[in-house]
């Protein structure tokens, strides 16, 4: 073995050994003001310790400190929400896996489909939700947010190209994806002072009717203490609405989809599912689907539930991105 080939491989091995993991879905930004964004993100509000940020950046620790102290970014510089702010909604940096369990039915989780929302009571307190995790069809597994099940892309060999949220200048948080047939899906967040409206749209590009349009989005518990607990006995289901609880019932984390197909939670992510499902689209055509998000503090989950039944989450014009 000559001596440059042993050398490689020590380096490769210390390197494994003092960091753990490979950052197999990391994502390096491309140029200051994005590192400086990700940072904020991470740091100040994803409370990110170093092998995090290196997980999801692909920086090496000492690039990572460096720029932690050139742009001051540290918890105590974390900037104060102003009071009337809309729910602290950003797009979730990867680097931690959003699940606490079932792990290998979400290998290397794509970013681009996840934000997380933080919730008002506490400003480490976050959900992650995921929207869409999964889009099936007649054609079979359409989109999937992660790798487990094969796709029918991944059965004809084909990768799908990185994305990232865009947010426009009214604080939505949107992103636009165009399969290899010509399906076109995007997801618009727009985040509230109430609660977190989104909204999803699918075109038809393709030569063929699509039918059975099921949707899997996913709202993760794994940052929200008082939530997280892998069981249902904290979960409600009503209609439209699943909600989490705490043990005394006092706070509540509730999402809704419209037109509804399936609530149900995991509960060893854990996680909430109000799963929708579009019309039937013939080429050319677009479909429309609404979903809800919000935090509640009482104990009236019943009237918290039909108050949210009255708001017009279930309809709404998007700002064009």
């Amino acid at each position: 073995m000559k001596p440059w080939t042993l050398c490689l491989i020590i380096c490769f091995l210390t390197t494994f050994a003092v960091h753990g993991e490979k950052p197999t879905n990391s994502r390096r930004p491309a140029n200051d003001a994005e590192l400086r964004k990700w940072l904020e993100n991470m740091v100040w509000h994803h409370r990110f310790d170093t092998d995090e940020i290196r997980l999801a950046t692909g920086l090496s620790s000492q690039e990572i400190n460096q720029s932690l102290a050139q742009f001051d970014i540290r918890p105590n510089t974390r900037p104060a929400r102003p009071a009337q702010a809309p729910l602290l909604t950003l797009p979730y940096p990867g680097g931690r896996h959003p699940r606490i369990g079932f792990l290998d039915g979400a290998v290397d989780p794509q970013r681009e489909t996840k934000v997380s929302v933080f919730a008002p009571w506490d400003d480490s307190s976050y959900v992650v939700v995921d929207v869409p995790e999964a889009i099936w069809s007649n054609l079979g597994l359409t989109y999937l947010a992660h790798t487990h099940v094969p796709t029918v892309w991944n059965q004809e060999g084909k990768e799908l190209d990185q994305l990232e949220w865009q947010q426009n200048q009214a604080g939505e948080l949107i992103c636009v994806r165009t399969l290899p047939n010509g399906i076109e899906f995007g997801s618009i967040v727009a985040p509230g002072q109430e609660g977190v409206r989104m909204q999803m749209w699918l075109t038809n590009g393709s030569q063929e009717k699509l039918s059975d349009l099921r949707v899997q989005n996913c709202v993760m518990l794994k940052g929200a203490p008082g939530f997280n607990q892998q069981t249902n006995d904290n979960k409600l289901f009503r209609n439209e609405f699943v909600a989490a609880h705490t043990p005394d019932k006092k706070r509540w984390i509730i999402t809704a989809w419209t037109p509804i197909h399936r609530g149900w939670a995991n509960p060893p992510c854990p996680c909430l599912h109000a799963d929708p499902k579009f019309p039937d689209c013939a080429p050319g055509e677009t479909q429309r689907i609404f979903g809800w998000l919000s935090f509640y503090e009482g104990e009236d989950i019943d009237q918290e539930l039909r108050r949210l039944d009255s708001l017009p989450w279930r309809s709404w014009e998007a700002t064009k991105p």
